[in-house]
């Protein structure tokens, strides 16, 4: 598949989190014939993520969502290339935020040795991060998300509310210019959207299937100014769409 052809699609799947898209309409906007915007739905709809309408199409349906297990399962090399990337960042004597999620658990992990304050709702990560002798770990108390192995609901906003850090490092189900970050609850983004408030720097590891996904129904907005650590089979025109949309790019490749 074209560098082209998947910029288009990533565009398409974007334009569908409004509604449902008319195949003329998209090809006026974006200057392409209709057959060729009949055959990316149709590649799309054989992906399961859209469907087909007389004329156009719609999202699919919401995924059920994986749990951490799962997660931590796909685009294994990927999230530690982003982890290894994103660690360089970090200098001691900070503060971290850290947020649930198989990326931020990659990067959680490399932590031990270095000296830094950590506040997280993150449970995969206290065995690692819960004996170094460099790190003072405060968890965040709340409801337990078994998918996740997170904590989330008021106890969690209560205690984030009293604290602030030198920088916030997210993960999500999906990023999207001009939208933020997508997650399954509203208990995750009001969370995330509070870490973010409370941190000097917003920091997101997101690999590159994660950008322009829009399948969840919950949305934390990002700043105007954020980092994201990608890795490098993230489409170009992504990678455009989202540094207008204010963010600071990094390549881990």
């Amino acid at each position: 598949m074209s560098t082209r052809s998947k910029e288009r699609r990533a565009l398409l799947l974007e334009a569908l989190r409004v509604g449902e898209i008319d195949v003329d309409e998209f090809a006026r906007r974006f200057e392409v014939s209709a057959s060729t915007v009949r055959r990316d739905l149709q590649h799309l709809s054989a992906t399961s993520a859209v469907h087909r309408t007389y004329g156009g199409a719609i999202l699919a349906s919401r995924p059920a969502e994986s749990t951490l297990a799962e997660r931590m399962a796909v685009n294994g090399p990927e999230k530690r290339a982003i982890a290894r990337a994103a660690l360089d960042l970090i200098r001691d004597g900070e503060t971290l935020i850290l947020d649930a999620g198989s990326t931020v658990a990659a990067f959680g992990q490399l932590l031990p040795g270095r000296r830094l304050r950590i506040v997280t709702n993150n449970l995969a990560l206290l065995p690692f991060l819960a004996e170094a002798p460099g790190l003072d770990l405060v968890v965040l108390g709340g409801a337990l998300r078994a998918t996740s192995m997170s904590t989330v609901g008021p106890l969690a906003v209560e205690a984030m509310r009293r604290m602030t850090a030198d920088r916030v490092v997210l993960s999500a189900d999906g990023v999207a210019a001009g939208r933020g970050l997508c997650e399954a609850s509203l208990d995750q983004v009001v969370l995330k959207s509070l870490m973010m408030q409370q941190a000097r720097e917003v920091v997101v590891l997101a690999d590159s299937t994660k950008l322009g996904r829009a399948e969840q129904t919950a949305w934390a907005p990002l700043p105007s100014a954020w980092t994201l650590v990608t890795d490098t089979a993230a489409a170009e025109g992504q990678r455009r769409v989202l540094e207008s949309a204010g963010a600071r790019l990094i390549l881990a490749g």
